[in-house]
Order: C-alpha cells, then structure tokens, then sequence
C-alpha cells in the first residue's frame, strides 16, 4: 500500500494524498467484505480469570486485558521514538524532511518504518476492538480511525503523549455521556469533543509537537 498509493504521491499536495487514503480504505473495505461477508462475524473470548472488582464496580477481566496491553505498547512507542536512533529519524524527518536528507537521513526508510508501526499497532488495535465487542465486520475500522483522529485533536497533532492522554478523555467523554445520557448518542459524544476542541482549543491539550505544527503550517 505504501509503495502504490502513498509514495508516489510523496510531493502531492496533502489533498491528494488524503483522497488516496480514502480510496485505498474504501478498496480494503470492499475487498475485505466480497472475501469474507458483510455479515458480523462473532465469537467469545474466555481469558479464565475473575474478573476485577473495585468497589461496586466490577470490570471483565479482557477490559483489564486490553487496558493492560495497551499501556506497554503507548510507552514502548514513546520510548522508541524519544530514545532510539530510528526515534530519532523519525521525528527529524517529520520536523525538516530536506534537512534530514542532507544529515544522511533517509527519508524514503524513515517513512516505510513509520507507515509499517503504525499499520501493525493498527492491527493491534483491531484485534483489541475484536476482543471488546467480540464480533468482527469488514467496516468496524471507519469509526474507530475517527476517533483515532479525534483524540490526536484533543491531545495535539503531532503529539505522542498528547494522542494518548486524548485518547484517555475521549474514551472519558463517551463512558459518561453514554451512562447519563443515551448509548446511542456514543459517537455524537466523540465528535462533539472534535467539534468544541477544534473551535476552543486546536493546539490540543498538550500542544502540538513539531510535525503537527509544519503540518499546520503547510
């Protein structure tokens, strides 16, 4: 996917290159649903634990699990990109693409890695969604990629710890206007906060990091 829809729109303007992402996304899609079925295909994960109580509030053992997993792959991250070589690469890449080149960089396998971490975690992230709601369909990913986004606002663009500290609030927002609202109102609650952060607060709550502000900039 890398080296058809994205690399040779690398010098595109970003309009381009975000319609490229919707099309692959829609092709996947569609693809995904001739191979397997449009159908919900569900299943049930039994990990044989108690599940955890707090108080009143008792919470299934795979929530612990996902929550778990997720905190050592969001440290990992942060770890990697703040104190590796790589890391390092990374983020000079996406502060200065033509200066990093002329310090040796290459951009080319700086972006091929980033587009591979981010596909893997990606697909983690699937298989933790599979988990929570124990079914799996070939469009479950259209809603969690916006509020993927949603929370990069919320925390600031180009921010790591800003996207994960968003992510946290997000999930806050949507568990408590879900128990004192409506559950079906779930999704409006996400891009309610997208709305009112966008308007009140673009830079995030953290602040954007280097690469968010280039790419406001552009």
């Amino acid at each position: 996917m890398e080296r058809v829809a994205y690399r040779p729109l690398r010098n595109a303007p970003r309009f381009a290159v975000v319609i490229s992402v919707l099309g692959m996304s829609i092709f996947l899609q569609n693809m995904a649903r001739i191979t397997w079925g449009a159908e919900f295909q569900v299943f049930d994960i039994d990990f044989g634990l108690a599940p955890l109580s707090i108080g009143n509030v008792i919470i299934p053992s795979k929530k612990v699990f996902i929550l778990s997993a997720s905190l050592v792959l969001m440290i990992a991250l942060a770890l990697f990109v703040k104190g590796t070589f790589l890391g390092k690469a990374m983020r000079a890449t996406a502060a200065d693409r033509e200066a990093a080149e002329m310090m040796g960089i290459s951009a080319n396998m700086v972006i091929v890695l980033n587009f591979a971490i981010g596909s893997s975690l990606a697909a983690v992230a699937g298989i933790f969604f599979a988990i929570n709601y124990n079914s799996i369909d070939p469009y479950m990913g259209f809603n969690a990629g916006m509020k993927a986004f949603t929370a990069a606002v919320l925390g600031g663009i180009g921010n790591i710890y800003g996207a994960m500290v968003g992510g946290i609030f997000l999930g806050i927002f949507e568990g408590v206007g879900a128990a004192y609202v409506s559950s079906m109102y779930r999704d409006a609650f996400a891009f309610a906060v997208l709305i009112l952060a966008l308007i009140f607060r673009p830079e995030g709550i953290l602040g954007e990091g280097k690469s968010g502000e280039k790419l406001k900039a552009r």
